[in-house]
């Protein structure tokens, strides 16, 4: 797939909505051992108790650092999921080199749209992927990533002797 490719599919009434707390939840029961922190409006993810690198995060409100995904809208908010740079260019190619002056990436992806997958606006070059408020063929697509991303995290737990 090309760089500005999104995986993307239209809401409608077959289509299940699930809000930030749900998610949260969902998060939380499908994986063994997570641990969750908040801070500045984010939740964060993490397998065990490394804390250090979330395996993902999800905001849910503007903030003074991150506006550009207006998550101040009504039942929407942003699910951020650091997956494997295979994973991340099988998707979009080559991650962005260098964020702009305002410190987002310009990946021709309008970082406002609602269940689309697409670069993460701050950490697409760490492979970082984000979507928000996903429902449908998308939410399955992202427990995918998830399920990933949670992998990612318990091996570098595992190599860390914390397994």
């Amino acid at each position: 797939m090309g760089r500005n490719t999104a995986i993307s599919t239209r809401r409608g009434p077959e289509n299940s909505h699930m809000d930030a707390r749900e998610m949260t939840h969902t998060i939380v029961e499908a994986f063994a051992n997570v641990e969750m922190s908040e801070a500045m409006g984010h939740t964060f993810f993490f397998y065990n108790s490394d804390h250090k690198m979330p395996f993902a995060t999800l905001i849910a409100a503007d903030n003074d650092y991150d506006r550009v995904s207006n998550l101040d809208r009504p039942d929407v908010y942003r699910l951020n999921i650091g997956v494997e740079k295979d994973t991340y260019r099988s998707l979009f190619g080559r991650p962005p080199a260098a964020p702009g002056p305002d410190g987002v990436f310009d990946t021709g992806h309008d970082y406002t749209a609602l269940d689309t997958i697409m670069p993460h606006p701050h950490y697409a070059a760490q492979s970082w992927i984000c979507v928000l408020s996903p429902v449908g063929d998308t939410l399955q697509t992202v427990r995918r990533l998830l399920a990933e991303a949670y992998a990612i995290a318990e091996r570098r737990n595992t190599r860390k002797g914390r397994g």
